[in-house]
């Protein structure tokens, strides 16, 4: 076990900067109608002492938590710094989560306050929020948060800031990140300061981030990854982060903070492509690419039109990329290094290395952690001082999802190459059998259906049918596309030509027997994906298994359903 430098814990980042770079900005806001508002390093050091200081004076026990539901912005990581300076363990929350879940996880977590923060659908949560939980707002609240609670400025304006500069040590637990929960309720991953501070010093092998580097901070902090990447990162090395304001303003949020390192996951890589293929057919495009000295002004007006011209490590992961999309945006001239990993082991598994072509896998290892394959299922195991201190309050689950040798037990199924790079082949226990007795991994066929310009996400499933079948939710495009019936003729007709391609590459067993569309939207809401996009088979399975042997019994290859 490898002792973790003092220094690089995650309060005495906060204080380094404070005193040696008090002046620099560390954080920019933005607040509406165009407007930005800039925290300075020694800024962000006086809210969050003053924020610490009202928080310890509640007198609630150290360790105690402390829990955050709001969208990215510059109170939360405040709100985070001023929670661990308190000696209490933050609770982040989605901010897309549904009442119930939000009470799971208050309950469960045993929170003793909540920051309630820039959020879209308050009145819709807020009956999650227990009866008597104090609450505290943030400047963008919605409006009727800041009028039944504290806002964060007169607190801050009332409140002397804490002049001792309290240290965590390595071992104490610093967080509880709950799970977006895939299968069943979310667990808590309990993490430490140590955890932390090990898993960047790896990381910055890899992810070369220094103080002049600038980050977009727009995948919720309640993720693992923009909390080891973003926050944790910013903590270390001092870059600049940047809030995105909405989706709406999506992109001029990237084109006013020109990230020189961005990461998002494979779902918003693709929507970006369809968006560039919007203004600009991919015949066009293709062809104008091949022109050498056109195909260079068409690769830096793309670039900049993203806002990604001056980004010099773009990254993937949360869910598998499709090797179509890494090959299209390599044409653009953006390298995108596939990540692998797990909020059980702070993200810090696996990741492509820049500048070497390891597309099709996740790369090698981050330095210092093993990896290993279990001879009989084939699930991927690993191993590494990042790995979480275990589920909160619930030791029968720890023990489920560690071997008896101490190693994590990943639940994907993979193979090892000859240079030790990392090949993911589903899921262990997303493997079907069809009614041939043939087994079917979804993941490899989902990656191929889902590069169709129509499709926003996408399921293959089938046990015990003939062969399997595809479920995809069109795009907002072609949605309104399909309203007509020229229009749906011309969708249907397209769709048909990429399932008999997609057909053309598998395996007899592995073909789609159809494709059922839907142009209602799979939501957090409504419980079919969660809040990192991911689609939750069971809960397909409760919403169209009763249609699955009409659907094979059609003959059709396109259905429609609503």
């Amino acid at each position: 076990m490898s002792k973790i430098s003092p220094d690089y814990l995650a309060l005495q980042r906060l204080y380094h900067w404070e005193k040696t770079a008090p002046t620099r900005v560390a954080l920019t806001q933005p607040m509406g109608a165009g407007a930005v508002q800039d925290f300075t390093w020694a800024q962000v050091a006086d809210h969050s002492r003053r924020m610490a200081a009202h928080l310890k004076a509640q007198g609630w026990a150290p360790g105690s938590k402390v829990a955050i539901l709001s969208k990215n912005c510059a109170w939360w990581m405040m709100s985070d710094l001023a929670i661990w300076m308190a000696g209490y363990v933050s609770v982040p929350l989605y901010p897309t989560l549904a009442p119930d879940t939000i009470t799971q996880i208050l309950t469960h977590s045993e929170s003793k306050a909540l920051f309630v923060g820039k959020l879209d659908g308050w009145e819709h949560m807020k009956p999650g929020v227990p009866a008597g939980l104090p609450c505290m707002s943030y400047p963008l609240s919605p409006d009727d948060a800041k009028q039944a609670y504290e806002g964060w400025d007169a607190i801050v304006a009332r409140t002397a800031p804490m002049k001792e500069s309290p240290v965590r040590g390595e071992d104490e637990l610093a967080t509880l990140i709950y799970t977006s929960g895939t299968t069943g309720l979310p667990k808590g991953v309990m993490h430490s300061f140590g955890n932390f501070a090990w898993a960047l010093d790896r990381g910055l092998q890899r992810i070369p981030l220094t103080q002049d580097d600038r980050m977009l901070s727009y995948l919720p902090l309640a993720h693992v990854v923009e909390r080891m990447l973003v926050e944790h990162g910013w903590l270390r090395t001092a870059m600049h982060v940047y809030f995105a304001e909405s989706l709406d303003t999506f992109t001029a949020d990237l084109q006013r903070s020109r990230p020189t390192v961005f990461f998002s996951v494979p779902r918003l890589w693709v929507k970006f492509q369809q968006g560039i293929h919007h203004k600009m057919p991919p015949a066009k495009l293709n062809r104008l690419l091949g022109i050498p000295l056109i195909g260079g002004l068409v690769r830096k007006k793309i670039r900049k039109a993203l806002g990604l011209d001056q980004c010099r490590f773009a990254a993937g992961g949360a869910a598998p990329m499709p090797l179509a999309l890494l090959e299209w945006y390599g044409q653009l001239g953006i390298a995108i290094n596939e990540g692998y990993g797990m909020t059980e082991n702070l993200a810090l598994s696996h990741i492509t290395e820049a500048g070497k072509n390891q597309r099709g896998t996740v790369g090698p290892t981050y330095p210092d952690v093993q990896q290993r394959i279990d001879p009989e299922t084939g699930e991927i195991q690993m191993k590494s001082q990042a790995l979480m201190q275990g589920y909160y309050k619930e030791p029968e689950k720890t023990a489920e999802v560690f071997t008896p040798d101490g190693w994590l037990k990943t639940g994907d199924k993979g193979s090892i190459d000859a240079q030790g790079l990392l090949h993911i082949t589903g899921r262990v226990k997303d493997l079907f059998k069809t009614g041939k007795g043939k087994y079917v991994a979804p993941a490899p066929i989902e990656d191929k259906l889902v590069m169709h310009e129509a499709i926003e996400a996408c399921v293959v499933t089938g046990a015990n049918l003939g062969q399997p079948l595809g479920i995809a939710m069109l795009n907002a495009d072609a949605v309104a596309q399909s309203a007509s019936a020229e229009g749906r003729a011309a969708l249907e007709s397209s769709l048909s030509a990429h399932i008999k391609s997609i057909n053309a590459t598998l395996d007899p067993h592995e073909r789609l027997q159809c494709l059922v569309v839907t142009t209602t939207a799979w939501t957090v809401d409504n419980d079919v994906i969660t809040p990192t996009f991911k689609v939750k088979r069971n809960r397909i399975e409760d919403l169209y298994a009763k249609h699955y042997e009409a659907w094979e019994n059609s003959g059709k290859t396109v259905l429609w359903q609503s």
